[in-house]
């Protein structure tokens, strides 16, 4: 499943093809969905907001179409009046006069207002996005020795998006190789130092996944995002050149250390 960054990286192409250009067309697959149609054309796409694994595209006129892609969800952006070959089932296609954005396969899509966007279930149970500016590594410090979160063990801590949105298995590995911890650590018996690694880097990581992932690499293979343990077992830590491990936590396939993360 894709997470944060990759979603975050999808709505920059979505923000890039349709942001701010009257809508030509509105379709949508599920039938509690029509209605809305023929409201949405004209309208303008005024932002594309990530939440997690979930994307907001808010509308001129006040609607928001939210929409996670879960394990099968794909958006793609084509040029107005294609129509590309694919197996999987469209859901929605969102139109400008000159490009189109189309969501496949995916099935939990809904249109909501202002009032049902404030409460809807899963956005009131998310917790911040590791990907908002606005939050920083104070704020993330609190909710790690909150009484909610400060005596779980990390392996499952890093995916629970009621802790912080965005965060998937492989920035779980890799924030706990940066930190130096490892995933049965809980937060309540870290160092303050520790505890001020951890913080830091549950957002240096998936915020520089974002940004250097993907086609900066091929120019900027230095400083492109890379990863130091997952998918990597049997290699050599780049930092103390113990042979990394892999085993299963929380059902996912974990990656760590054995050297240097203590």
């Amino acid at each position: 499943m894709p997470e944060g960054p990759e979603i975050r990286r999808a709505a920059d192409q979505l923000e890039a093809a349709v942001l701010h250009q009257p809508l030509t067309e509105a379709w949508f697959a599920f039938p509690e969905l029509k209605t809305y149609e023929a409201a949405l054309v004209g309208e303008q796409v005024t932002a594309i907001e990530t939440r997690g694994k979930a994307l907001l595209t808010h509308f001129s006129n006040g609607l928001t179409l939210y929409s996670h892609n879960q394990l099968y969800g794909v958006w793609r952006v084509v040029d107005t009046g294609t129509v590309p070959e694919s197996k999987r089932q469209l859901r929605v296609r969102l139109a400008t006069a000159r490009q189109t954005i189309l969501l496949y396969s995916a099935s939990d899509i809904e249109l909501l207002n202002a009032e049902t966007l404030a409460t809807h279930p899963f956005l009131m149970r998310v917790g911040p996005d590791v990907l908002d500016p606005m939050l920083d590594v104070a704020t993330v410090r609190e909710r790690l020795l909150s009484r909610r979160f400060s005596r779980r063990q990390f392996s499952g801590l890093l995916l629970d998006q009621a802790f912080l949105a965005g965060l998937g298995n492989y920035l779980r590995v890799e924030i706990l190789w940066v930190a130096g911890l490892l995933a049965q650590h809980r937060a309540v018996d870290l160092s303050e130092e520790q505890l001020q690694a951890l913080s830091e880097a549950l957002l240096s990581v998936p915020r520089r996944s974002y940004r250097m992932r993907g086609s900066m690499k091929k120019y900027h293979a230095e400083a492109a995002f890379r990863f130091e343990v997952f998918h990597r077992q049997g290699k050599k830590c780049r930092r103390c050149g113990t042979i990394i491990e892999k085993g299963v936590l929380s059902s996912r396939p974990f990656y760590w250390c054995p050297g240097c993360q203590l």
